[in-house]
């Protein structure tokens, strides 16, 4: 599932969110002020995206986004 993704790194702030596209998203058990990276798998048919949240080869938890919220480049 996560070979075929989109990847994008991000820095966890002081309440343990990261920004994407103006996004904020809430990652519980992330540590502060560390670089962590979003694997990004869209379904186009369903609309929505789902956002994994990998630190240092941990799985620390996923969200399900919208991809209208997520602005992502359309093919």
């Amino acid at each position: 599932k996560d070979i075929f993704c989109l990847r994008v790194d991000r820095m966890v702030d002081s309440y343990r969110k990261v920004s994407i596209n103006n996004l904020e998203l809430k990652v519980p058990g992330a540590p502060l002020h560390q670089r962590i990276q979003l694997r990004i798998i869209p379904d186009k048919e369903s609309g929505l995206s789902e956002v994994r949240f990998w630190y240092k080869d941990e799985f620390l938890g996923s969200q399900k986004v919208r991809n209208s919220d997520l602005n992502l480049v359309q093919f």
